[in-house]
């Protein structure tokens, strides 16, 4: 790390306008396509059918979708299911259409026997809007959770205008990655959700070590302004910062190139979510806590109030 530092001397918060203007466009263009043409939900939100199909030898997946899309079902989703011989198969349908739909898709199998052998109905179940709409409601509460524990977390650890540029920064990485899935119109689904948890949690890690150094280089130094301290910390941190993230997208990007439709959505949002999760501990959640007036007095006082508190309580 310190070879790295004594190589960076990079004046980051000279350009923090720059970068905030950067984000606040992003940030107001991301809410506003979202208003304008909304999430192309999954049938995990919307309901649908799920088909359940046995073969009595392993169906390759991408033939599967294949056939399933010449047969004018590109929109199915397939996945396997208990076994490597059980395949479910999710389409969007209206009630009272699962029977039939059902049929259907048997029938595009067996009507060649030779690729397809021994194929059979297992399952056929209707999802109603209903069940979509008590997941989406799920999920939503989950963020809306998650974004309460970490205000509290980041309230308790760090002084108030630390926890602003924090916060600020963690929930800018999920409306950025929501505003590209209203953008590209790819489907939006559990899988995403979970992906925005993780986003949330990498975003807010990477800042409270860059936070944590600021903190001690602030309480230790004797001179120069905060901007120069908080360029100093960022520059100590750096190397720790670029090569977490480098490795944290290397897997995300195996994901999104191997590891299939099934998880594809989860996989996008986790690269686009490294990428500016590294970005805004970096360029936003510095220059909020700067902006907002913090001062080296602020730190030492909040270091002072606590080793009272440790101190009254060995007493008591």
């Amino acid at each position: 790390m310190q070879i790295f530092h004594s190589q960076t001397h990079i004046d980051f918060m000279s350009r923090r306008w720059i970068f905030i203007g950067i984000s606040g466009l992003l940030i107001l263009a991301s809410i506003a396509i979202f208003l304008v043409r909304g999430l192309n939900y999954s049938i995990d939100f919307t309901g649908g059918t799920l088909v359940e199909l046995g073969f009595r030898h392993t169906p390759d997946l991408a033939t599967v979708r294949q056939t399933l899309g010449k047969a004018g079902y590109a929109d199915a989703v397939v996945q396997t299911f208990g076994g490597d011989r059980d395949l479910l198969i999710r389409l969007r349908t209206r009630p009272g259409e699962s029977s039939a739909v059902s049929h259907q898709i048997l029938q595009v199998f067996t009507q060649d026997p030779s690729a397809y052998p021994g194929v059979q109905l297992r399952r056929t179940e209707y999802v109603g809007p209903e069940v979509g709409k008590e997941l989406r409601n799920k999920g939503i509460l989950a963020l809306i959770v998650v974004t309460i524990g970490i205000l509290i977390y980041v309230g308790f650890r760090f002084e108030w205008r630390f926890a602003t540029g924090g916060v600020v920064a963690m929930l800018h990485d999920p409306i950025l990655v929501v505003g590209y899935f209203a953008l590209s119109q790819q489907e939006f689904s559990m899988t995403v959700i979970a992906a925005l948890l993780v986003v949330m949690g990498f975003s807010l890690n990477d800042t409270v070590v860059v936070f944590d150094r600021m903190r001690e280089d602030l309480r230790a130094a004797r001179n120069g302004s905060v901007a120069e301290i908080f360029n100093l910390a960022i520059n100590e941190t750096l190397s720790r910062t670029v090569i977490t993230s480098f490795i944290t997208l290397m897997v995300a990007m195996s994901l999104f190139l191997f590891g299939g439709p099934v998880i594809h959505g989860f996989a996008t949002a986790l690269v686009i979510g490294v990428v500016v999760g590294t970005y805004s501990s970096i360029f936003v959640a510095s220059p909020i806590a700067l902006w907002l007036g913090l001062k080296r007095e602020h730190v030492l006082k909040r270091q002072f109030i606590s080793a009272k508190d440790r101190k009254d309580g060995a007493i008591l």
